[in-house]
């Protein structure tokens, strides 16, 4: 078996040590992911999951290093992120508008005690 291992593809050794992340993308992005899978698909004549573009882009952009376009868009992502949470730190929604309000009912919440407090 030995042997066998020494003849591995040179993308196989990237899956030897790996981890699992959630990703969480706007639906137009994973559907532009998804059409590329299937042009991927059929131009190459295998099985292409979006996962597999997925990983592809990442490596891709990664090797962009110091690329003004990849800077931007963290920048922007990373600016959405933070209006988003400012927002809702306030109790208002990603789109600005206030939350649903709370009722005047008091309910139960167990502190790091386990004891039961009022809020």
């Amino acid at each position: 078996m030995e042997g066998a291992r020494s003849q591995k593809a040179e993308g196989d050794v990237a899956f030897e040590n790996r981890t699992k992340v959630l990703l969480i993308l706007p639906q137009d992005i994973l559907d532009q992911a998804r059409v590329l899978a299937g042009e991927a698909t059929t131009t190459l004549k295998l099985s292409v999951s979006v996962q597999i573009v997925l990983r592809a882009l990442i490596e891709e952009g990664l090797k962009r290093d110091g690329d003004r376009k990849v800077f931007a868009n963290i920048e922007g992502q990373a600016r959405t992120v933070r209006r988003i949470r400012s927002l809702a730190g306030r109790g208002k929604g990603a789109d600005g508008e206030q939350g649903p309000p709370r009722s005047g009912i008091a309910r139960s919440v167990s502190g790091s005690d386990g004891r039961q407090r009022r809020t």
